[in-house]
């Protein structure tokens, strides 16, 4: 299986800002991925800076090289970065996975809303829990 990361990554007068405060500036500790899921040098990082990680970067190159087909998408904030990694990915003819438990949310509508909007919308599948994947 491969690992691709995702990082927001901001400059500091990011047109985001004025929606939500300042987050994830570039080359700051908010930016970086947390140790407890430190990269191996041969996983790729994707620095994104906007909700959608297709956006003006690598993302679909790499899956598209990789021969990927099938995404489990993994991350926080189940309602904006994990919908949009989600729909882009499906509209991209992507097959999404997405385990609730691998997903965090702001609350718990945000939660129920993101998995409505992933499976009915994108036809994506949401599992209870990431041990209901298998690979092969």
């Amino acid at each position: 299986m491969r690992v691709i990361f995702t990082q927001d990554w901001h400059s500091p007068d990011d047109p985001e800002f004025r929606i939500w405060p300042a987050h994830c500036v570039a080359g700051t500790w908010g930016a970086e991925i947390i140790a407890e899921l430190s990269p191996k040098p041969e996983e790729p990082q994707i620095k994104k800076t906007t909700y959608d990680p297709f956006f003006r970067t690598d993302l679909e190159r790499i899956l598209r090289d990789f021969d990927v087909e099938n995404l489990v998408i993994v991350g926080t904030v189940a309602n904006i970065c994990v919908l949009h990694a989600a729909g882009s990915a499906s509209l991209r003819g992507f097959r999404v996975v997405v385990p609730k438990d691998g997903v965090s949310a702001l609350t718990e509508f945000d939660f129920l809303a993101a998995f409505r909007q992933i499976t009915f919308l994108y036809r994506g599948l949401a599992l209870s829990s990431a041990s209901g994947i298998l690979f092969v």
